[in-house]
């Protein structure tokens, strides 16, 4: 298996799920075949993978964008005007990384 380090564009495998993935919470395969990049990694073995939003199945994509309208909103009632007018629009208008846990030896890189 190829060394993967942050950054790597990589894609979850398919595969049945084990009963030792199922107790210890390790594979999902709903996730199977979703691509992104590695964001972080951890123990050596896990990593933290930013889907592509394009990816997304429509039902995890619509509720995605619907927890970033409302972080959109927390944010900006816990603002006061002063501080909402030095904010630009891109600020204002920020977005979320939809980012899953994955054991390395689910991820195969894309080259």
């Amino acid at each position: 298996m190829a060394t993967l380090k942050e950054g790597d564009r990589v894609r979850v495998v398919e595969r049945e799920a084990t009963l030792e993935d199922r107790t210890q919470l390790r594979y999902f395969p709903h996730l199977a075949g979703l691509t992104g990049t590695v964001q972080n990694i951890y123990d050596g073995d896990q990593c933290a993978v930013r889907v592509d939003p394009d990816m997304l199945l429509k039902a995890a994509r619509e509720v995605h964008e619907q927890a970033v309208v409302r972080m959109r909103d927390k944010f900006l009632a816990n603002v006061s005007e002063e501080q909402k007018k030095q904010l630009s629009k891109e600020e204002l208008e920020f977005g979320a990384n939809y980012v899953v846990l994955v054991q390395k030896s689910d991820l195969e890189p894309i080259p």
